[in-house]
């Protein structure tokens, strides 16, 4: 195809959009039909609909401050990045792209955006558009803002880095080990971060370690690597991360299994919990590694097997993925996602619910309220016949992209909302493996 032919203006207006598929569909060159008008989606089981024009938060513009919505705190224009900023970057890198030389043209002819695209355009473009996908979760979360004060530290506790290495490579991590726990099997909580964060804002950001000091639990925080992903997105997208045995799921699986070796933890109590695409990795976790997690916490995430590649990820995020049932059994899983969520679809967390549901025989209680700060929210518990949580979905209503009820000194939190730290510790504690 002609790639003078591609009518970039219709790609950017369908972004803004939202639709990706159809925007992706265009710069591949086939059709974009106009879909037809619908209703909006309604909130969950009728619960409050989102507020009015809720949208993703805004960085704090100083060490401290508070995240706003837009137009409600000081102007940062100097932190934004250039160009639309609700255009995926990977669109915009493939506009910018448009008017140089053939390689990207050759691309576009060949259909070649999902499978083979580094093969198709070397690891240098191939990884700028891998950073683009982050850029749309990464938008979400911030701009790479990190920790802006130290993680503290109790008396007689440890927060130290770790590196592990394996069949499948190796990867740093960070672990929390709280104070006066000589002797203990305590449980484990593996905490993925979101894209642009590391284990340090991700610590300061959920509160997981002060939890985890009062309760006693070890918390780990594996690190990405801006080598693996520009944007330090954890691959859930990748066919090769999705799996058991090798990727990222394997390294990480191999993290939790050394960290209980090595404090002498309690391997029936290993816990996973991840935040964007950290919450899609630990979805993709829990349906590899039952044998290893006995729950999992999702927040703002998507379904193991939502996307296979950079289309169908981008396709996943703006209109919600595919949640194919897991071939292995379920976990115990608890969900929290804000319905006002505008970088990951609301639909995801409904996704995510439904492939954690091990089958019929549960029984459903809704139950709503509101939080301190003011956010209502609705949750659904599907519990067994002994009356304990399977699988626990937390509605958000009017909230963004954020880590409810975390802390301002991290990104990306909404801490007006319910306590998702708090909340994930105590359905975690009623679920152990068996065996």
């Amino acid at each position: 195809m002609n790639l003078a032919a591609v009518d970039m203006a219709e790609v950017t207006r369908l972004t803004r959009a939202g639709r990706l598929a159809e925007a992706v569909a265009l710069l591949q060159g086939r059709a974009a039909a106009e879909p037809p008008v619908s209703e909006p989606i309604p909130s969950p089981r009728g619960a409050a609909p989102a507020l009015e024009g809720a949208v993703d938060l805004e960085a704090p513009a100083e060490p401290g401050g508070a995240w706003t919505v837009p137009g409600d705190g000081p102007a940062r224009a100097a932190a934004a990045p250039s160009g639309p900023p609700e255009m995926p970057e990977a669109l915009r890198t493939l506009m910018q792209k448009a008017g140089q030389a053939g390689g990207l043209a050759e691309l576009l002819r060949s259909g070649g955006l999902g499978a083979g695209l580094e093969a198709k355009l070397g690891a240098d473009l191939g990884a700028t558009l891998k950073a683009g996908l982050g850029a749309g979760l990464g938008a979400g979360l911030g701009h790479g803002l990190g920790a802006r004060r130290p993680v503290p530290v109790p008396p007689g506790a440890r927060f130290e880095e770790r590196r592990f290495a394996g069949p499948a490579g190796s990867l740093s991590y960070k672990v929390f080990v709280p104070s006066g726990r000589n002797g203990e099997a305590l449980p484990v909580v593996v905490m993925l971060h979101g894209c642009t964060q590391d284990p340090d804002d991700f610590a300061l950001g959920t509160r997981m370690n002060a939890l985890a000091e009062e309760q006693g639990a070890i918390v780990v925080y594996p690190r990405q690597e801006r080598a693996a992903n520009a944007q330090k997105c954890w691959n859930w997208f990748e066919p090769r991360d999705q799996g058991r045995g090798a990727g990222e799921p394997a390294l990480i699986a191999g993290i939790a299994r050394e960290v209980v070796a090595e404090f002498g933890a309690d391997p029936a109590r290993v816990y996973v919990a991840g935040l964007s695409a950290g919450g899609a990795a630990a979805a993709i976790l829990a349906a590899a590694y039952p044998d290893v997690f006995a729950a999992a916490g999702i927040h703002s995430g998507l379904a193991c097997g939502a996307a296979r590649d950079l289309p169908s990820a981008l396709a996943a995020m703006g209109q919600g993925g595919a949640a194919p049932k897991r071939a292995g059994g379920s976990v115990p899983t608890i969900v929290f996602h804000g319905d006002g969520d505008r970088t990951v679809h609301p639909l995801n967390g409904e996704r995510v619910a439904a492939q954690a549901l091990p089958g019929p025989g549960l029984t459903e209680t809704v139950t709503r309220g509101e939080s301190p700060g003011g956010i209502a929210w609705t949750r659904s518990v599907h519990a067994d016949a002994a009356g304990r949580g399977i699988v626990e979905k937390w509605v958000l209503h009017g909230a963004g992209h954020a880590w409810s009820g975390g802390s301002p000194d991290g990104s990306y939190t909404e801490p007006r909302g319910p306590d998702a730290s708090a909340e994930m510790l105590r359905f975690f504690r009623g679920h152990a493996r068996a065996g």
